[in-house]
């Protein structure tokens, strides 16, 4: 029996998020379906609010209310200091990490050939801007650990060296293959405390 086009096209949808296959698309369609009522228009106001009202900071790229965000109007940052991260989601990791004070610039990814990602499909330019304008002295390059993050990071520090500023990799700590999201803050504390030259 095939299902109605309405439960296919929310399965399909679902399909499109990240790391949700065919089975766990069809389990939150019929979720939802089950729901009450007050729960799914709950859910539907808060997906259209983010919409509306997160966007990205002009500064460092993170996903804010107001422009520049909280962590870039900070004036008690060091300034000179710039993490370099691939996602948000990296950067609240990060920012847990209570012996870190300076500022980020999400990168908006990794770079990946085989999925069709160059440089230019990343923010490398507005970088090096950055770091250009803003008189950095030292950037950490905090990509994840795997064979992704680390092609990011060595074609950062070639494009970065240039511009005589001390470029640093996340130290120890940090597992081969790992995500940043997912890493305790005692592993980023550690990684951060033993970043090494690039």
């Amino acid at each position: 029996m095939k299902r109605p086009n309405p439960i296919e096209r929310m399965i399909n949808s679902f399909k499109q998020l990240p790391s949700v296959g065919p089975k766990m698309a069809e389990r939150l369609s019929y979720f939802i379906l089950k729901a009450h009522g007050s729960f799914v228009d709950e859910l539907i106001d808060s997906i259209k609010n983010a919409r509306k009202q997160i966007h990205v900071c002009s500064r460092c790229y993170n996903l804010t209310e107001v422009d520049p965000c909280s962590i870039c109007s900070d004036e008690k940052r060091e300034k000179s200091l710039l993490c370099v991260v691939e996602t948000p989601q990296d950067l609240l990791s990060i920012s847990n990490v209570k012996n870190y004070n300076g500022l980020y610039f999400v990168l908006g990814g990794a770079l990946s050939p085989l999925d069709g990602i160059g440089p230019d499909d990343l923010r490398v330019r507005e970088l090096i801007n950055r770091i250009k304008n803003d008189r950095i002295g030292e950037v950490i390059i905090a990509t994840d650990a795997d064979s992704k993050g680390e092609t990011t990071a060595l074609f950062l520090s070639e494009q970065i060296k240039p511009l005589n500023v001390r470029v640093t990799r996340l130290g120890y700590g940090l597992p081969v293959g790992g995500d940043l999201e997912y890493a305790d803050e005692v592993t980023l504390t550690r990684a951060i405390e033993s970043r090494k030259e690039m």
